[in-house]
């Protein structure tokens, strides 16, 4: 579901009422790691808390579940397969040619977990160092954080420290999930790949971030890679409810349409300031 759908709503005096959630985005079980070197998630299935809650939760239909949502920003070099690893899980496609992203932009991703509404907004930054000034205003209020390198270009691994390092700049310590993914997996040979992995692995313990590798072009891990993503933000966003009893969300779709008009201001002041 695109932003401009809430805005168009909203425009017209109405609450957005999103189409039924896709059944190919329900799952119950809790999803599985990359691999256990890999993870810092060890655990089989749900939080009891946070399982106890979703029975009640699939019972009841409260009316502001549709409204619960974890804020995702991934960040990376430019031309790592940001873009493409978002497309390749929201709609299922692959482009070789694609404009690079400038400043940047979001998705809403819809799922039915444990019987319970949540969605994902996903924000693709931009990688080009005249676009982090707008971007980097945008991590604020994460709840994960996904750093991209390209498999392929080992230098773009070694930079993912310095992406997480200002992400996290705007968030406060110990306050989202990191992910350290690879992309294009399907360009290396096997051996070269289990190397590449090795090294990924050993940043990604530093970060305290758990590693994938992915590809976007055949669609390798990708679905599994953001379920684990939806799973792990959902079950904090649950058990944050539970302990402030009040729902956890980062906002209604007014607070998108918001975010939206915000960066069409950044962007406009930063382009007459050529601040960046």
């Amino acid at each position: 579901m695109r932003y401009l759908v809430v805005m168009e709503n909203n425009r017209n005096g109405m609450m957005p009422f999103p189409p039924p959630i896709s059944k190919d985005r329900a799952f119950w079980e809790f999803p599985k790691c990359y691999t256990p070197e890999a993870s810092l998630q060890l655990k089989k299935d749900w939080d009891i808390q946070a399982k106890a809650a979703c029975k009640d939760r699939a019972a009841r239909h409260q009316p502001w579940d549709r409204q619960k949502m974890s804020k995702v920003v991934v960040v990376g070099d430019l031309n790592v397969g940001k873009t493409c690893l978002i497309n390749r899980f929201c709609k299922d496609v692959f482009e070789r040619d694609y404009k690079a992203t400038i400043g940047v932009d979001f998705e809403i991703e819809r799922f039915e977990i444990s019987g319970v509404p949540f969605s994902l907004q996903i924000w693709d930054t931009a990688g080009q160092e005249k676009f982090k000034c707008i971007a980097s205003a945008y991590y604020r209020g994460a709840q994960v954080i996904i750093t991209v390198f390209d498999m392929a270009d080992i230098k773009s691994l070694d930079h993912t420290r310095q992406w997480l390092q200002e992400a996290m700049r705007e968030n406060e310590p110990d306050s989202c999930f990191i992910f350290l993914v690879g992309t294009k997996n399907d360009l290396l040979p096997s051996e070269e790949r289990q190397r590449t992995e090795k090294d990924a692995i050993k940043i990604a313990t530093e970060m305290h971030a758990e590693f994938w590798a992915v590809s976007a072009k055949t669609g390798e891990n990708v679905q599994e890679f953001f379920f684990r993503v939806a799973a792990l933000a959902f079950e904090k966003c649950m058990l944050k409810e539970l302990e402030n009893g009040v729902p956890a969300s980062i906002g209604r779709g007014d607070c998108i349409n918001s975010d939206h008009a915000k960066l069409e201001e950044a962007t406009s002041q930063d382009m007459k300031r050529s601040c960046c």
